[in-house]
C-alpha cells in the first residue's frame, strides 16, 4: 500500500490504517467487502453478463442476458483421517472428493436504466510484438502476477510505463537474477506529491477525451509517476532506469535496433542489443470491459464512446461508472452519485 497512488474513502466509511507493506490486492478488497457487509448490499454473485440488448418496444426496456452460477449446497462433511498403521486413525487427513462444479443458470433481466461498473480487470491488454510467438520463456500479465518470490533466479523483462510496472520491478528485483525495464515512452516522473488537486486535474483531462468520443487515457497517464523515496532509491540503484521498446522478441529474450540500443532518445538509457530473458511481464494496462454492451452500438468509429458525465450520449439509458474519468476511487464516487441523479430523473422518481 505504500506505493498506491491515493485511495479515496467510500461514502460514510473512513479509510482504515493500512499496513504500508500489505499488498493492495489484499487490503482494498477487504475494505470494500466490509463496506458491502455493513450496508447489507444485496449483491448477486457470481453472475456473468453475456450481453445487453435493446428490446425495441415502446416501454424502452433493455434486456440483460446473464449466466448466474448457483452453487449446490452439500451436506456438511468432515475430512476423513488416513490410517497411520498405529490404530486409531491418527495419520494425515485424506481430503474429501471435490464438490461438483457449480451449475450456471441463464437469466434475463429487463430494465429501463443500466449503470455499468464492470471496470477493466477482466480485460488485460496484451500488445502485439514481433517474435512474441518465438519466445521460449514465460509470458504473463499484471493480471496474473503472483508472488515476487516466483521470479527467483530468473531474468525478467518488465514492459510498461505505469505504476504497476514500477511496483513489479521493485518487488521482483531482490529475487530475480536480473530485471530490465522497457517502456513505450520515457518514464514521466513527477516530483510533486499526489494531491486531491492533481487528481481532479487528471480526471478533468480524461473527461475531455471521453466527451469528445476519444478512447480514454488511464488516470496514471495524466498524473505521471510520483517520485517517492522508494522510487528514488530504485532509480539510484538502476532498477528504475528504462530502455526504449525492443525491436522484437527472440527465443531467449529481446533484441533492439543498434541505434536504439546505443543512443536512445532522452529519458531512456542505453544497453546491449540483446538481453536474455526467462520471463516477459507485460505491465501494459487494461481496457474497459464493455464487450457485453456491443449489441447497443455505443462506440464511435474512432473506438471511443461519447460521454456526457456518466451518461452515454448514444443511449441515455446507459451510464458508465469506472470508464474514463471515473476509473479511480475518487472519480467513481463522484460518478456514482451523478449516475443515480440522472437515472432518477430518467425514471421520474
Amino acid at each position: 500500500m505504500r506505493t498506491v497512488n491515493g485511495v479515496y474513502e467510500l461514502p460514510g466509511r473512513a479509510l482504515p490504517q493500512f499496513a504500508p507493506d500489505e499488498p493492495a490486492a489484499d487490503a482494498l478488497p477487504r475494505y470494500f467487502a466490509a463496506y458491502e457487509d455493513d450496508l447489507g448490499l444485496a449483491v448477486r454473485r457470481p453472475v456473468r453478463v453475456r450481453r445487453v440488448r435493446d428490446l425495441g418496444g415502446p416501454d424502452g426496456l433493455l434486456a440483460v442476458d446473464t449466466d448466474e452460477t448457483v452453487t449446490r449446497v452439500l451436506p456438511t462433511q468432515r475430512a476423513l483421517p488416513e490410517d497411520d498403521g498405529l490404530g486409531g486413525g491418527a495419520g494425515t487427513t485424506r481430503p474429501l472428493p471435490a464438490a461438483p462444479d457449480p451449475a450456471p443458470v441463464a437469466r434475463t433481466w429487463h430494465t429501463r436504466a443500466l449503470v455499468n461498473a464492470t471496470g477493466t480487470w477482466t480485460k488485460p491488454f496484451w500488445p502485439v510484438y514481433p517474435g512474441a510467438a518465438d519466445f521460449r520463456g514465460t509470458q504473463l500479465h499484471t493480471h496474473d502476477f503472483g508472488r515476487p518470490e516466483d521470479f527467483a533466479g530468473r531474468r525478467v523483462l518488465v514492459v510498461g510505463g505505469g505504476i504497476s510496472a514500477v511496483q513489479h520491478l521493485l518487488a521482483i528485483h531482490p529475487h530475480a537474477a536480473g530485471t530490465t525495464w522497457v517502456t513505450r515512452r520515457p518514464p514521466d516522473w513527477r516530483d510533486a506529491a499526489f494531491t486531491p488537486e492533481l487528481g481532479r486535474d487528471a480526471v478533468a483531462r480524461v473527461d475531455e477525451r471521453t466527451r469528445a468520443g476519444l478512447p480514454p487515457q488511464s488516470i496514471v497517464a495524466a498524473t505521471g509517476l510520483p517520485v517517492t523515496d522508494a522510487y528514488r532509491a530504485g532509480i539510484a540503484d538502476g532498477v528504475l532506469l528504462a530502455r526504449p521498446p525492443f525491436a522484437r522478441l527472440v527465443a531467449d529474450g529481446a533484441v533492439w535496433d543498434a541505434r536504439a540500443a546505443a543512443d536512445p532518445p532522452e529519458g531512456w538509457v542505453p544497453g546491449p542489443e540483446h538481453v536474455a530473458a526467462d520471463v516477459v511481464l507485460w505491465a501494459t494496462g487494461f481496457r474497459a470491459a464493455l464487450d457485453h454492451l456491443r449489441p447497443l452500438g455505443l462506440r464511435d468509429p474512432g473506438g471511443g464512446i461519447v460521454m456526457d458525465g456518466t451518461r452515454v450520449v448514444a443511449d441515455p439509458r446507459v451510464h458508465l461508472v469506472g470508464y474514463g474519468p471515473s476509473a479511480s476511487t475518487v472519480g467513481a464516487n463522484r460518478a456514482g452519485r451523478a449516475a443515480v441523479r440522472q437515472v432518477r430523473r430518467l425514471l421520474g422518481v
